[in-house]
């Protein structure tokens, strides 16, 4: 985009005022940031936040826009002072639950590149002397740690951007975003029009009624958090503090929802552990001209009954509370989401109109510089996929189901919370044609993007006896054991043996329809999908600058019709984009792009004994010389009409089946009465997960990333050589031509015992190198397997370690798929599991 264009930023708060000044070092001349509370203090979450910076997180992502947060306060000084007080941070354990996940916790920063250190009860005391040190088992410094003075930056950004030109209007609402065309056009307040090529909301809490202004559904609930002070304390007025400063690190105590810092001779005490208090943003009314540390719209009315549990809690970890009072207190508004990510990104529907919301302090100069380099045209360093406004599916979008698990995320904020674990509630939300025999089997579901989906099924518990020893399941430890079962050893071994069902329905399914369907596609994939009717093409989408944007799946159904399966939320308003600007330029060469997976369902009929199964129900001919790998062709089985492409996510003999979703039950009642002569069973996604790493299948959002080129991914094969014109080709060109510094590498864990669980550190003679991107453990081989991106000078056999929980497990590099050929079965009796395999590793 061109920085002259007209940039209407809503919202000045520390995310809008990081980004006017973010698009101002980008060369942008053109910006007016409106504010409808004062600009001395705007009123919003900025203007009461206290500011605590914990930087490491399970996500990689919030990590570095944290990381990038701390580095850009530590750049504001004025007077010699920086907006960041870096004291550090300090995480405390005081049941052993937490101590085993503070170690977990160091993992991550090992992973994420931020030096931390667990420390002793008496190192914990040594540091934060005030501690009650009988309740500590331990705990988590993080030297770069701090307090954000967001008040302070926000002013100093203001001051130096408009020094630069940006104009400000404040005490100005906007009161309706003006489009035309599908391209926004301005925005409306009370004082006129303000004209804009580009509309980007920062309105904090009050994103919601923005959005709806701009046609928008944003999944944010405002939620009110409790904070107080206490009156002056005699420990802390003899550190001397500065006023409202502090010098002891900020504290978290996880075990009983509660945050502390000091505030000069006070204490300040943040408490996640009182009843979710939802706020309507829209009746807060017009925020007054006269705002103050005490009236605020984003400052609730305390209520003391609420805080009574955490007030008693501190007086027992910090005693020198035992003899003071609260002096003040509110509850203070936040913004939270469904799965407690920012909302960033382009609306899918209005062209100009950028959000960024939800956004924490801890956040906000990383999310700022990230929509700022998407306006600008540049790379963002950071994978912005799991914040993208288009993550979440229409369902999603509710405001009961945004209500509900907003206030879910907001209970369990400081919660121990398991990779695997799913929402309690609301579940039930999108169940697949298939819901009830799954039921009938005893289907152990899983939810994920509101769909139910089975993770294994009680009915094959009765064959774990029959397993081979080689087949059998290793004891795990408790972590590893949660929402896990030896069932899904079964369903690995009839899979690799005999044949199963998969329900894969929950995969995102597009229809991509018209004369100019051929033309999206050619130039959005990296393969060359200008083939034959009937041919399938797994293929990658790029980013303008090479890097991966999501693989897809491309069925040719007839001449003008495609049936794509795409693994990226953003894939849907990414190629309805296209389609809009092709039929712009050429209306002779039209495209729909329609969402079929609601209407459809899809099983996944894999294992050596497929073919068999298939071809009981019908006349069509399955062979290989009929129906080769990577072929789609319409048939009917037992009468129901289907489409069948011949492809597996296991490595495995199979096929994926669609049909309608009013056929879904008589298709899988159909093979399943078919299935039964040759031991036909039900799986879930457990034993995909650890097949398709076998296998050798990387997952979007995991294992490849905006972060990673094709080359680094090992997909280089999928770019079709000579390939021109398609989206990224000239970015990759320069890729290939460079060395690369790490490619994705499959690991083996040694002892067949560790079942890592994903994110884990990996060591290369001691020092941290990458991290784990998906594990499972691995059935076929009989030993727990990962991917990970090492640097390129690691080759295959070179032996790693990766730290789980603390401990330091051995681990080898080995090939990328570890199948070779070795695992195909003709019968179900075959079942010895890649001997020559295991000795290997």
């Amino acid at each position: 985009m061109s920085t002259s264009q007209r940039v209407v930023i809503v919202g000045a708060g520390i995310v809008g005022a990081n980004l006017a000044d973010e698009l101002v070092s980008r060369g942008w001349t053109n910006i007016t940031v409106v504010e409808q509370g004062p600009l001395n203090m705007p009123g919003g979450s900025t203007s009461h936040a206290p500011g605590l910076v914990f930087q490491t997180n399970s996500s990689k992502t919030m990590t570095q826009l944290a990381q990038y947060t701390v580095q850009k306060l530590l750049s504001l000084e004025k007077d010699g002072q920086s907006c960041f007080n870096q004291v550090g941070g300090l995480e405390v354990a005081t049941t052993p639950e937490r101590m085993q996940e503070l170690k977990r916790k160091q993992g991550w920063a090992f992973s994420w590149g931020i030096e931390t250190r667990l420390v002793s009860p008496e190192e914990c005391v040594q540091m934060y002397p005030l501690l009650n040190k009988e309740k500590v088992l331990g705990g988590l410094h993080i030297a770069s740690d701090g307090l954000a003075l967001a008040a302070r930056a926000v002013q100093l950004l203001i001051e130096r951007t408009k020094k630069a030109g940006v104009q400000y209007i404040d005490l100005t609402p906007v009161t309706a975003i003006e489009k035309e065309n599908g391209h926004v056009t301005g925005v409306t307040t009370p004082q006129g029009s303000i004209p804009a090529d580009i509309v980007v909301c920062c309105a904090g809490f009050w994103g919601v009624e923005v959005g709806a202004m701009a046609g928008l559904s944003v999944a944010l609930l405002p939620l009110a958090h409790q904070y107080a002070k206490t009156a002056p304390i005699d420990a802390l007025k003899r550190r001397k503090n500065p006023a409202n400063g502090a010098t002891l690190p900020i504290l978290r105590h996880q075990d009983q929802d509660l945050y502390y810092r000091e505030h000069g001779d006070r204490y300040g005490i943040g408490y996640y552990g009182h009843r979710p208090m939802p706020v309507n943003a829209g009746s807060l009314g017009l925020t007054p001209k006269n705002v103050t540390e005490k009236n605020m719209p984003s400052r609730q009315e305390f209520t003391p009954q609420d805080f009574d549990p955490a007030w008693k809690e501190s007086q027992d970890l910090l005693p020198v509370m035992k003899d003071v009072t609260i002096d003040d207190g509110f509850n203070g508004i936040f913004s939270f989401t469904p799965d407690g990510g920012p909302l960033v990104g382009e609306s899918p529907t209005l062209d100009g109109f950028f959000v960024a919301e939800a956004v924490w302090v801890t956040h906000s100069a990383g999310v700022a510089r990230a929509v700022a380099q998407q306006l600008s045209g540049e790379r963002s360093e950071i994978d912005m996929s799991e914040c993208d406004i288009s993550r979440f599916d229409e369902v999603q979008l509710a405001p009961e189901y945004v209500k509900e698990t907003g206030q879910q995320n907001f209970v369990e904020v400081y919660d121990i919370i398991h990779p695997l674990a799913p929402k309690q509630s609301p579940r039930n939300l999108r169940v697949t044609p298939f819901y009830q025999r799954q039921q009938e089997l005893g289907a152990y579901f899983l939810e994920s993007r509101a769909w139910e989906r089975p993770h294994w099924y009680e009915a094959n518990e009765a064959l774990v006896k029959d397993l081979p020893l080689e087949w059998q399941p290793v004891d795990r430890d408790e972590w590893s054991s949660r929402y896990y079962s030896p069932i899904a050893a079964v369903e690995a071994w009839k899979t690799r043996t005999g044949v199963a069902l998969y329900d894969m329905t929950p995969l995102r399914r597009l229809e991509v329809s018209g004369p100019g369907a051929i033309d999206i596609l050619q130039r959005v994939c990296t393969s060359d999908i200008c083939k034959e009717v009937g041919t399938v093409t797994y293929t990658l989408l790029l980013n303008e600058f090479g890097y991966i944007r999501s693989d897809a799946i491309v069925a040719r159904l007839d001449e003008t019709t495609f049936q794509v399966g795409v693994f990226s939320p953003d894939s849907l308003p990414y190629l309805t984009i296209e389609a809009r600007r092709l039929s712009e330029r050429s209306p002779a060469r039209w495209s729909q792009v329609r969402d079929v997976t609601g209407g459809t369902c899809s099983l996944g009929v894999w294992g050596p004994l497929s073919r068999d199964v298939i071809s009981q129900i019908s006349s069509e001919d399955f062979s290989d010389k009929a129906f080769g790998h990577h072929r789609v062709k319409r048939a009917f089985l037992s009468g129901i009409p289907v489409t069948a492409i011949r492809l597996s996510h296991v490595g495995e003999l199979g096929w994926e089946l669609y049909t309608t979703a009013d056929n879904g039950q008589r298709l899988w009642d159909a093979l399943w009465k078919a299935g039964q002569e040759h031991g036909i069973i039900a799986a879930g996604r457990a034993a995909l997960n650890a097949l398709r790493l076998e296998a050798g299948n990387l997952d979007w959002g995991t294992d490849m990333t905006s972060e990673h080129t094709p080359i680094e991914a090992d997909l280089g094969h999928l770019v079709t050589r000579g390939k021109q014109g398609f989206v990224g080709q000239s970015a990759l060109e320069k890729h290939a031509s460079r060395s690369i510094s790490k490619r994705i590498r499959t690991i083996v864990v040694d002892d067949a015992q560790s079942v890592i669980l994903g994110k884990e550190p990996v060591f290369y003679q001691g020092r941290p190198v990458g991290y784990v991107t998906s594990a499972a453990f691995g059935y076929t081989i009989g030993k727990p397997i990962a991917y990970s991106y090492l640097p390129f000078r690691i080759e295959e056999c070179d032996a790693v370690e990766v730290e789980y929980f603390g401990k330091r497990i051995t681990a080898t590099v080995g090939p990328t798929s570890l199948l070779g050929g070795q695992v195909r079965r003709k019968s179900p009796r075959a079942v010895a599991p890649a001997p020559e395999l295991r000795a290997r590793l």
